[in-house]
């Protein structure tokens, strides 16, 4: 945020502070989506917690990054799986292992979580095979029952859309729609919001749930299809259907750096188009962090993570997605303590 914007001042369009998003929970200290990661986020001060969710075989929502399920869980060590190993076309590129939509969601609650990067995050290991695989629901019931009168969490869903095979998007959606329903979330300002890199996705859940259900955001890839998504046109395009875009902390610090002197880079645009601006991901490893915000030598080890997120606090973002929430929430802090 900016020094002398003051949060009383805020367009009424976006939202009353910057928000922390806690990007899968807290995989910085446990495994991705599990509840143990979901509880530590909101522990640790994140207003929302993003779960990733994809599909099972009976049409159950299942919380995973994406639906090949090797890296974050043991499927490839349970004998009774063996048979379901198989090759795919996931996003144009051939992918080799075991997909969610091949299991039931009776199957895939007998696997248990495991640490996606263990050469990054050796400490998470610990926690391999502790925790088991959430649905979407339950991660919405976890943060409506960690809310109070002072402190409502809401879950910022990230839908997947398996490119290989279009008949997954209607489905997807509609899936979607029938979730919220049931769960009571289908407004505007209820517990989940939704985002997804799918426009066409998120324009057919708008089409289901109408202008008075949940909020959505654009996530912005870094491909030319994103290019075009934050030009001027595009921002008003999105607005039409979403209420924020969500681009990489690369194309926002790019964005920043190459605005000409007296010109609105992509987060004065996308406010001036109505878009409130989320960020990802902000992670504190040397590996993930520009040169100069690194410290020592070691890709795993940690470098100024609050300086990091300072940075996009002062470009204006509306909200930090995060791997690590107390991070995060130390330089909101240190930001809304310049503006007293």
């Amino acid at each position: 945020m900016r020094a002398t914007e003051s949060l009383a001042t805020r367009p009424a369009t976006r939202l009353p502070r910057p928000v922390v998003i806690g990007h899968r929970g807290a995989p910085a200290y446990r495994p991705e989506h599990t509840a143990a990661s979901f509880e530590l986020a909101i522990d640790l001060g994140a207003d929302l917690i993003e779960p990733d969710v994809v599909v099972s075989r009976d049409g159950v929502l299942i919380v995973r990054h994406e639906n090949e399920l090797s890296l974050s869980t043991d499927v490839a060590e349970r004998p009774e799986f063996a048979d379901r190993h198989t090759s795919r076309v996931v996003d144009g590129e051939l992918c080799t292992g075991w997909f969610t939509e091949d299991f039931t969601h009776a199957e895939l609650r007998t696997l248990r979580a495991v640490e996606r990067m263990p050469a990054m995050r050796p400490l998470n290991t610990a926690y391999d095979g502790r925790f088991g695989i959430l649905t979407l629901g339950e991660v919405v019931e976890l943060a409506r029952c960690r809310s109070t009168a002072d402190r409502q969490i809401r879950v910022l869903a990230e839908l997947k859309h398996d490119s290989s095979d279009e008949s997954a998007q209607p489905a997807m959606a509609a899936l979607v729609a029938e979730e919220l329903r049931r769960l009571g979330a289908d407004r505007a300002d209820g517990t989940v919001l939704i985002q997804s890199f799918d426009p066409a996705l998120l324009r057919d859940l708008r089409a289901r749930l109408g202008d008075g259900g949940p909020q959505m955001a654009q996530l912005v890839d870094d491909v030319p299809a994103g290019d075009a998504m934050v030009t001027p046109a595009g921002l008003r395009e999105i607005s039409t259907y979403a209420q924020a875009i969500a681009p990489s902390r690369e194309r926002v610090l790019a964005s920043a750096a190459a605005a000409a002197p007296g010109r609105a880079h992509l987060v004065g645009q996308a406010h001036a188009a109505q878009l409130s601006v989320f960020v990802w991901t902000l992670r504190a490893e040397n590996a993930f962090l520009p040169q100069h915000l690194r410290r020592g030598d070691a890709p795993e080890g940690l470098g100024d993570a609050v300086g990091d997120a300072k940075e996009l606090l002062a470009l204006g973002i509306d909200g930090l997605i995060t791997d690590s929430p107390d991070h995060a929430v130390r330089a909101r802090t240190a930001m809304t303590a310049q503006l007293v």
